[in-house]
């Protein structure tokens, strides 16, 4: 973000409402110097571990910025990782940084958005599964459509194993 930005409402996502989310996401990419967003599918998480394949979508993201700022940043602002791949760009990590830093907690909106855009789009081909509602967490109303339904193409195989 730029440094003199200091957009309303910003703090982790999980603590803004939707709607309000979907407003700032507008805001933050309008106002960011850069930004980026990494997605690894269901398989890269089954595959290589949640950890593993959340710093996987950093590198992607971070790869993003660079090409767009066409240079790399000074420094690379993380929540709570280590041992990241950040093509060589020193990196600082925050615990907690989507409630404490202004720039963790603008990345983890646009994650959220991103994320919550993609599962409205696959509950148009999986309804049963309420993916608009639930966003693929496992609710009972999610877990019992696993159940009636079994697995669609997109579940993680190591997800599912808990339920069906």
């Amino acid at each position: 973000m730029k440094p003199e930005s200091k957009l309303e409402w910003i703090n982790d996502s999980k603590k803004v409402t939707e709607k309000r989310r979907e407003i700032l996401y507008e805001k933050i990419t309008e106002e960011s110097i850069a930004w980026g967003v990494g997605i690894v599918s269901e398989k890269d998480i089954d595959e290589l571990n949640i950890l593993n394949a959340t710093k996987k979508g950093l590198h992607i993201a971070i790869g993003q910025i660079i090409e767009k700022l066409n240079q790399k940043p000074d420094i690379v602002i993380v929540d709570a990782l280590k041992e990241i791949d950040t093509f060589g760009v020193p990196y600082q990590s925050i615990i907690k940084g989507d409630a404490t830093c202004y720039s963790i907690a603008c990345a983890s909106i646009i994650a959220k958005v991103t994320r919550d855009r993609i599962m409205r789009q696959w509950d148009e081909v999986y309804p049963m599964y309420g993916f608009e509602k639930n966003k693929g967490y496992g609710t009972a109303e999610h877990i019992n459509a696993l159940k009636k339904y079994g697995p669609s193409s997109i579940h993680r195989k190591s997800f599912i194993t808990h339920f069906i």
